[in-house]
């Protein structure tokens, strides 16, 4: 499966974390193989539940994933995402959510 791989990359000055996808999207001539996605801000979650986004909820991430994505993922680019691939975005945003003291303790 794929993953995100987070980096010391930053867009914005925001961290990153680089998803290969398993599936590249066509956009008009282009092929996206992989993205970017930026560390959420508050403001990039506001009117999402984080424990929306934790679980993975497939319309919650369509709202997030064009705030956070580079290049920008729109809506339809979104919704013919290979599942796998929408998996491994979901993945790369609950690493930056996830708060560094339970990671540590978890890799304890």
């Amino acid at each position: 499966m794929q993953t995100a791989e987070q980096t010391d990359t930053a867009v914005n000055g925001r961290k990153c974390a680089t998803v290969m996808l398993q599936e590249p999207v066509k956009r008009g001539d282009t092929l996206i193989a992989s993205i970017q996605l930026m560390k959420p801000r508050t403001a990039d979650l506001r009117g999402l539940l984080i424990p929306d986004v934790l679980q993975m909820d497939v319309d919650t991430l369509a709202k997030l994933l064009p705030r956070i994505t580079v290049p920008t993922l729109t809506k339809p680019d979104i919704d013919n995402l290979d599942p796998a691939d929408l998996v491994a975005c979901a993945m790369g945003v609950a690493g930056f959510l996830v708060p560094t003291s339970v990671m540590d303790q978890a890799q304890a």
